[in-house]
């Protein structure tokens, strides 16, 4: 039979039992997290043996989706959409990217660590292109793949997301890997992807389209909100718009320049400041790169003149 506690005991228990899930609830608060961005779809079990992988390391850790909607093999987009995401996520954040194209080549797998201390483990073929412009890399060590890898994967060798980033990505945000115990710390550059830089020119501003804001279509830049700031736009004004591909004129308009989409009528273009404080052209309640046939990629010029 069970020992029967006396009423006075009561109280204490129900103390202790609070404080003991107060700390493990501050303990999980403060763990890292795993966020996972790849090109797979989540049409197959994929993205599922990835998640079974990080949860057999620690079925505690928290683990969150960046996107698994990446187009296949285009590393450009995967390393916009880490620009776009990692700044907002809390220091010590892991994120396992898996777009990779050369899986199983020689291409070099590595974990970089950026001056925010967030972790990026990847294969190195361009990925960290935009991070590496800002915040910057602190270190970059290459995963040594002989040790660092699930048990049992040796002979795969086309599923690194699964055998080896996932892996390593769980045990490195459980603090069951140290950084430093990834592999060697790497003294070259990692690969970066060519694109044209945004300038001036006279009064004209130069930049690419590094991606589209696909829910909706609208056109974003990489001309930065103070470059455009040089021509002294006032809302309301109207500027012209130029959009190439590989030096061919796609689309040409003057656009006025807003705060928000509501400032023009349903189906006008408008020129605004997107959430990453750079330009970019949209249809308010519209799809602007469909109806006008734009893309994105490091061959595609975006112009404003006046």
């Amino acid at each position: 039979m069970m020992p029967r506690r006396s009423g006075s005991q009561l109280p204490l228990l129900r103390t202790l039992s609070f404080v003991l899930t107060l700390g493990l609830a501050v303990v999980n608060a403060t763990a890292a997290a795993l966020v996972f961005q790849t090109d797979f779809g989540l049409k197959d079990g994929a993205v599922s043996a990835m998640k079974g992988v990080a949860f057999g390391v620690d079925p505690n850790l928290r683990q969150f989706d960046l996107t698994h909607e990446i187009p296949a093999y285009n590393v450009w987009e995967a390393a916009f959409r880490l620009k776009q995401t990692v700044p907002y996520w809390p220091t010590g954040t892991v994120f396992v990217n898996v777009v990779d194209p050369g899986v199983g080549t020689e291409r070099r797998a590595v974990v970089a660590r950026t001056r925010d201390n967030h972790y990026i483990v990847t294969p190195d073929n361009g990925s960290l292109t935009f991070l590496a412009e800002s915040p910057g890399l602190s270190e970059v060590r290459l995963i040594d793949t002989a040790k660092q890898r699930l048990k049992g994967s040796e002979e795969s060798y086309t599923f690194h997301g699964r055998d080896l980033f996932a892996y390593v990505g769980a045990r490195l945000a459980t603090g069951k890997l140290e950084f430093r115990d990834c592999g060697v710390r790497l003294t070259n550059d990692v690969v970066r992807l060519s694109y044209a830089k945004p300038h001036r020119s006279g009064d004209t501003l130069i930049g690419s389209i590094p991606v589209l804001d696909v829910q909706y279509g609208n056109v974003w830049s990489n001309l930065p909100k103070r470059l455009f700031q040089e021509l002294k736009p006032v809302v309301g004004e109207s500027f012209q718009v130029r959009i190439a591909q590989g030096g061919r004129k796609v689309w040409e308009g003057r656009v006025p320049f807003g705060e928000t989409f509501g400032a023009v009528p349903a189906g006008q273009p408008i020129l605004y400041v997107n959430s990453l404080l750079e330009v970019a052209l949209a249809l308010n309640q519209g799809n602007f790169a469909t109806a006008n046939h734009v893309a994105s990629g490091p061959d595609w010029t975006f112009e404003i003149s006046r």
